[in-house]
């Protein structure tokens, strides 16, 4: 199995730093949050994004995505009542599509929760629908550009839009395309009713990136999540992508959080 991390748990670190360090603790991949490289991905020039890709292979490690996408990119809402804002959003998801590709990122990690709440007067067919255009254009630029757009189910105490794998499955199967799927999160699978491994076999193949945490918000073998089992299946349905630490609290420091995770999921999958 390939495990990959989030650089925004290195806070206030250098990307580089951040790919170095995770190159040496023995992380394939590392998985880029834009808004700690600026607030808009259009603020980052070519020669910038060439830069980090040219970093990461010189330090040896791949850059496996994107995530936290519309973190301090401002105006943007995916089912907003505002056609306005849904265009400018629609237009932002090929901004973001181009730069993941730029970098040599595969896949695009889309939560943003406060982003795509349904709005109070909005029925959820409306809210569907409105969100569905707004992904059009970016779908097949991801198609074009050979990166995959990955929704992601999200825990009701989040948001009120697509809150199981199920239903981020339905979203994603109205696109008919390769690059448009969903990932999986340990966290929000614990807001579910199916127990995890169940979650995970029926999603399969429509997940094509898989996020490792806990529910108490912090890194895997952190908390009460048993890993064991959801490790199994993964392997019984044949997931070959990348397992991904993302944390949200980051009490232990970056180093702690990093090592102590790749040891916990490389006992856990072996």
């Amino acid at each position: 199995m390939k495990f990959a991390i989030c650089n925004e748990i290195f806070q206030g670190w250098k990307l580089e730093a951040a790919m170095s360090y995770a190159a040496k603790a023995g992380y394939a991949a590392i998985e880029i949050a834009p808004f700690t490289l600026a607030k808009s991905v259009a603020e980052i020039p070519a020669v910038e994004r060439e830069k980090i890709r040219e970093t990461a292979a010189r330090v040896g490690i791949a850059i496996c995505g994107i995530h936290w996408v519309m973190v301090q990119a401002e105006g943007m809402y995916l089912n907003h009542t505002d056609a306005v804002v849904r265009k400018r959003t629609a237009e932002y998801f090929c901004e973001v599509v181009d730069f993941c590709a730029d970098v040599g990122g595969k896949v695009i990690v889309v939560g943003s929760p406060k982003q795509r709440n349904v709005l109070p007067g909005v029925t959820d067919e409306q809210a569907w629908g409105w969100a569905a255009d707004t992904f059009r254009d970016s779908v097949k630029r991801a198609e074009a550009r050979g990166v995959t757009i990955c929704l992601e189910p999200l825990a009701p105490v989040e948001t009120n839009f697509i809150n199981t794998a199920a239903e981020a499955i339905r979203f994603a199967q109205q696109f008919r395309s390769p690059n448009f799927k969903i990932i999986l999160d340990v966290k929000a699978m614990c807001s579910e009713a199916k127990p995890i491994p169940q979650i995970i076999r029926d999603s399969w193949p429509h997940f094509v990136h898989f996020h490792a945490n806990d529910k108490n918000l912090k890194g895997p073998g952190f908390g009460e999540v048993d890993f064991k089992p959801i490790a199994a299946a993964l392997k019984e349905v044949g997931y070959d992508g990348y397992v991904s630490v993302e944390v949200f609290k980051f009490e232990e420091g970056p180093e702690i959080i990093a090592s102590r995770s790749i040891e916990y999921l490389k006992r856990t999958f072996c």
